[in-house]
């Protein structure tokens, strides 16, 4: 017998919000990518659905093993084993990585555990770490305990979660940061 299937329901409240963090990016000039795991590419389906995407959304990764993590972001294999794939310095380097392989200015990362078992390390359902990189900029990272909720659930919480990030370092005053978006707006315009 299959295991119980569980979804993600996408409503207009996830939609508004994945809206007002599209327009928050457009007003900074600010593009995004998203590198995903346990959301598998939730975040930037959301993102895609909000007024703006077009223009200021690059895509996303979706590195749901711990083998796409290292193949597509470049994630060291070495971090992997020594912190686990549910970790905060995976998660770093995740969002890291997603900005040095797009021409986005933010990135926003999500792995985790939305269940219904732990994963091979033993990480409790329902933990997921989130990173948001953006250029010239510190990383943040936030690590949340959901608990047993279910899958759904789980990865509702947690695209909301990576809005919240993103709208936190889209909002942040960076050294350089703005001058560098302002020249590669400048250059984008000159040709």
């Amino acid at each position: 017998m299959p295991e119980r299937i569980e979804f993600t329901t996408v409503d207009a409240a996830l939609v508004e919000a994945a809206a007002q963090v599209m327009e928050q990016a457009g007003r900074a000039r600010l593009s995004l990518v998203t590198a995903e795991s346990c959301t598998g590419g939730l975040v930037a389906a959301v993102l895609s659905d909000a007024p703006g995407a077009g223009k200021w959304l690059h895509g996303g990764f979706v590195t749901y093993t711990e083998e796409n993590k290292a193949t597509v972001l470049g994630v060291s294999r070495a971090l992997i084993a020594r912190a686990g794939a549910v970790s905060e310095p995976v998660a770093r380097a995740m969002a890291k990585n997603a900005l040095a392989r797009s021409p986005a200015d933010v990135s926003v990362a999500v792995t985790g555990v939305a269940g219904p078992a732990t994963d091979d390390d033993g990480t409790p359902v329902g933990t997921v770490h989130f990173a948001a990189a953006r250029r010239g900029c510190p990383t943040l990272h936030r690590v949340l305990a959901f608990g047993d909720i279910g899958r759904g659930p789980c990865r509702y919480r947690s695209v909301r979660e990576a809005f919240a990030l993103l709208s936190e370092i889209i909002d942040q005053a960076c050294a350089d940061a703005a001058g560098s978006a302002r020249a590669r707006s400048d250059r984008s315009a000159q040709r």
